[in-house]
């Protein structure tokens, strides 16, 4: 049996203006601006919020990292 993949939580955000700030825990993560703010109220309607939010802030590499290294694809 290998690593079990952990879905990302404790994720959150509040859209200030134009801006989307996204805190972890509550512990400001990033902020967005413009396009890309305006990019992630639109994809967050879609899918889900938490797994978006930590892809957004780079937070994403959580539990497959041996499982990737060890594929053949990646020897």
């Amino acid at each position: 049996m290998g690593p079990v993949a952990h879905s990302p939580d404790g994720f959150d955000y509040a859209q200030h203006g134009d801006e989307v700030r996204i805190s972890h825990r509550g512990r400001p993560a990033t902020t967005l601006r413009g396009a890309a703010a305006a990019q992630f109220l639109v994809e967050v309607e879609s899918g889900d919020p938490q797994q978006l939010m930590a892809r957004v802030t780079g937070d994403y590499k959580r539990g497959n990292e041996r499982t990737a290294r060890d594929h053949p694809r990646n020897r």
